[in-house]
């Protein structure tokens, strides 16, 4: 599966032209919504209608599909903090979207950072716990619509990006180099179960689902999807437990639901939809990421 470094497309006038608030940021980490502290002001009742919270992330794997061609893109430290600059030398703060896909008014950019030292970065303040190199911002909403109908209903939970960047394609690596990379948040996964939470009260649907996957690709062979995904499809078939981690990666897979009724035999929509649980554990997840957090 390729990897593709994104950098910054130089043909291009604007480079990162919009921050969009979203239900499912592709980086898997949710903004706070800063309320008001107890001070004596006379508007002490209302909110902040702040949005603190990370941007874009360094070297993070972040999988895409482009019809039946999978791959995963990543920035570096180096494009991210050029990105962060240049949104603001082009006077971008104030450009905002919804979900990609509508212009909304009101959303201004107030903060941004590049996270240097984690220690004394301000963005423990907040109890975010993100790597070196990471753009964090704070969004003013002057938008009532926006704060009360996405916002505090959940709605929306993190930042994307919206840019011009050209493709840095590395070479296609092997099964070794791609476990290296891959597996990365796997091993963490295993590691955090010893000592975290971890939850299997998902239906027997995803069982279901995720059995039904598995049973074909030994019947019939198939090469879709990573060993990541086929790892996710043994969990869920024996009723493993999954930690916060691996079911926040599952409600963001929601976003192939598009592909879920390709049949098995005609491309990877259909059995990878329902490796990851199908419908049953991918809703799940999503109520379950929802109630975990609100916990």
């Amino acid at each position: 599966m390729d990897i593709i470094e994104l950098i910054l497309d130089e043909e291009q006038d604007n480079f990162v032209e919009a921050i969009s608030v979203v239900e499912y940021p592709a980086i898997e980490e949710d903004f706070v919504a800063l309320k008001s502290q107890n001070f004596n002001f006379a508007q002490q009742a209302k909110d902040k209608k702040l949005l603190i919270g990370p941007i874009l992330i360094p070297n993070k794997p972040i999988f895409r599909k482009n019809g039946d061609e999978e791959y995963y893109i990543y920035f570096s430290r180096d494009t991210v903090q050029k990105a962060s600059q240049l949104y603001l030398k082009q006077g971008m703060q104030h450009n905002s979207t919804l979900e990609h896909e509508m212009k909304i008014k009101g959303l201004t950019l107030v903060e941004s950072w590049i996270i240097e030292d984690k220690e004394n970065d301000k963005s423990n303040m907040y109890g975010m716990d993100l790597p070196l190199g990471t753009w964090v911002g704070s969004i003013k909403v002057d938008n009532d619509e926006i704060w009360n109908n996405y916002v505090k209903t959940g709605l929306v939970r993190g930042f994307s990006i919206e840019g011009y960047f050209a493709d840095k394609v590395q070479p296609k690596v092997n099964e070794e180099e791609e476990l290296s990379i891959e597996l990365l948040e796997e091993i963490k996964d295993v590691l955090n179960e010893v000592e975290l939470e971890t939850y299997n009260d998902y239906p027997q649907g995803a069982v279901n689902n995720a059995k039904r996957a598995i049973e074909w690709k030994k019947k019939n062979g198939s090469s879709c999807g990573t060993r990541v995904g086929w790892t996710r499809a043994a969990q869920i078939s024996r009723k493993g437990k999954l930690s916060r981690s691996t079911i926040a990666r599952m409600a963001s897979f929601k976003r192939h639901q598009q592909y879920k009724d390709v049949p098995y035999s005609e491309g990877c929509g259909g059995i990878m939809w329902d490796a990851w649980g199908g419908s049953a554990g991918i809703n799940w997840a999503i109520s379950k990421l929802k109630q975990i957090d609100k916990k």
